[in-house]
C-alpha cells in the first residue's frame, strides 16, 4: 500500500496532569478525506495542533511524507505542505478577499506580511489570486472587505487562504459551524472537488451527517483517547462509539 502522507505513533500531549492526547495512532493516506470526531474534550483540536505544529507532543512520533515533523514549528509545517482553517474565522478585516489571498499567496517567498504586500501589484500574483478566490466562488466578491462577509463567504475565504500556501494535506477545523443547509452543501462539494484535486484532507467535524458524509475513514476520540477507527458505516455501528460520542438513543445520525 505504500507509505502514508501522514502517521501518528502513540502520540501522547500533557497539559500538567491532565492527558490530552494518550498514546494515539492513526494514518492518514493520499488522497483520503479522514474523519477526526469525538465528544467535547476529546482531543480532537489538540490533535490538530500537534500535526500542524502548534504543540510539540509530551511524547510519540509524527511523520508527514516519511520525514519526522513532531516538534517543527508552524512556519515549517506550511512550508513542507500542511495547511489549516481553523473553526474561528479570523481573516484580515480591513483588506478585501482579494488582498487576504495574496497575503497567503506571499508568506511562503518573502520574510512576513509586510514585505508580502509588496507583491500586491504584482499581475501574476493577482491572478493567482483570483484563480483561487474562482475554485471557492468567491471570485465576484473579490473586492468585498473581508469584515463585511457573512459567515459562510467567510468559511470560503479561509479555505482560499489555505489553498493558496499550495498544501498537500489540508487540515480543516469545523469548517461547517454555523452554516445554513445550502450552505452546507455547497462546502461539501467544495471540500470534494479540493480532494479531488489532489489534496488530501483530516478534518474535524460535529456534524455527524456531514462527517459520515464526507469521510473515507473515521477516527474517533474520548477523552484523549482512540476509541476505534473504521469506515463510516463501520463506526456508526460501533457500540463504544454510541455510547460515549453519540449517546442520544443510539442513533448514529444525530449530531
Amino acid at each position: 500500500m505504500g507509505e502514508a502522507l501522514l502517521s501518528l505513533r502513540e502520540v501522547s500531549m500533557h497539559f500538567g496532569g491532565l492527558k490530552a492526547l494518550d498514546r494515539i495512532s492513526f494514518d492518514l493516506w493520499e488522497g483520503e478525506i479522514l474523519g477526526l470526531i469525538g465528544p467535547n474534550g476529546a482531543g480532537k483540536t489538540t490533535c490538530f495542533n500537534t500535526v500542524s505544529g502548534v504543540y510539540r507532543p509530551t511524547s510519540g512520533e509524527i511523520r508527514f511524507r516519511g520525514n519526522r515533523t513532531d516538534g517543527l514549528p508552524p512556519h515549517r509545517m506550511a512550508a513542507l505542505g500542511i495547511g489549516r482553517t481553523f473553526q474561528i474565522v479570523r481573516p484580515f478585516p480591513n483588506l478585501s478577499a482579494l488582498e487576504n489571498v495574496i497575503v497567503a499567496l506571499g508568506l511562503p517567498f518573502y520574510g512576513g506580511i509586510t514585505s508580502a504586500c509588496r507583491s500586491w501589484k504584482r499581475r501574476q500574483t493577482r491572478e493567482e489570486a483570483i484563480e483561487i478566490l474562482s475554485k471557492v466562488g468567491l471570485e465576484s466578491l473579490a473586492s468585498q472587505k473581508a469584515g463585511l462577509l457573512p459567515l459562510g463567504n467567510l468559511r470560503r475565504l479561509e479555505l482560499a487562504r489555505a489553498l493558496a500556501l499550495k498544501p498537500r494535506l489540508l487540515l480543516l477545523d469545523e469548517s461547517f459551524s454555523g452554516l445554513r443547509h445550502e450552505e452546507i452543501a455547497m462546502q461539501e462539494e467544495l471540500v470534494r472537488r479540493t480532494r479531488d484535486s489532489g489534496i488530501s484532507i483530516l478534518l474535524i467535524e460535529h456534524n455527524m451527517r456531514v462527517a459520515m458524509g464526507l469521510s473515507d475513514r473515521l477516527v474517533v476520540l474520548d477523552h484523549g483517547v482512540k476509541l476505534t477507527e473504521g469506515s463510516p458505516d463501520t463506526v456508526r455501528m460501533d457500540p463504544e462509539v454510541i455510547r460515549a460520542y453519540l449517546g442520544k438513543g443510539g442513533n448514529p445520525n444525530v449530531a
